[in-house]
């Protein structure tokens, strides 16, 4: 990063992921993981046309990652939702098929705003707000009791500007709970997405075999 833009706000859409039940995992068991993790992340963001020079580097989370997607016309905030989560529920759901000894689940939040960032990484108000929604009760919830890989949570602001518009891919009619998170002492809603993800995404380049 370049020093001179250090501690200048930045927009990126943000989108934070989270493995459950990772701490009941060995550390060997969890190394594993968190490399198909990141292998997935990849593969599901190049599915949706957002490739490297469109995102930051993912930032590792310990049991997760931070993905920073920059405010470019070649990755709007739709392909996210319409193409980006579906492509990563269809891999991890192959995934999970196929090294059932390495299955996992997702928790996935989505927000975008101004990001900070200093020689240590990136920080901001916005990513916190992306982080409580992934840490929510409510989407853990969510998680447990769905049928298929992920549960997913976006912020009002994406649910504002990008869900209730019915954009080609998304279905506004299928974020129909709304919950609530602290942030810097202001109550935040967020929306989860109730339905789950069977048959999900038809990514615009295609998945990889």
């Amino acid at each position: 990063m370049d020093t001179s833009v250090l501690h200048v706000p930045l927009h990126r859409a943000i989108v934070v992921v989270d493995i459950e039940g990772s701490t009941t995992r060995t550390n060997p068991a969890r190394a594993r993981l968190r490399a198909i993790l990141f292998d997935l992340l990849d593969e599901a963001f190049r599915a949706g046309g957002i490739a490297e020079g469109f995102r930051d580097p993912f930032v590792d989370r310990g049991d997760g990652a931070l993905c920073l997607v920059r405010p470019v016309d070649e990755a709007p905030k739709t392909v996210l939702l319409a193409e980006v989560v579906p492509a990563l529920a269809e891999l991890l759901a192959r995934h999970n098929d196929d090294r059932p000894d390495e299955a996992f689940r997702l928790r996935v939040a989505i927000h975008a705003g101004e990001v900070h960032y200093d020689l240590h990484g990136p920080y901001g108000e916005d990513v916190d707000l992306a982080c409580r929604l992934l840490d929510a009760a409510d989407l853990r919830r969510r998680l447990r009791t769905a049928d298929g890989p992920l549960a997913l949570a976006v912020s009002e602001a994406i649910h504002w500007s990008v869900v209730r518009h019915d954009y080609d891919g998304i279905d506004r009619t299928a974020f129909t709970d709304a919950f609530h998170v602290r942030v810097g002492g202001r109550r935040m809603r967020g929306w989860l997405r109730t339905a789950d993800w069977a048959g999900a995404g038809s990514p615009r380049t295609g998945l990889t075999a």
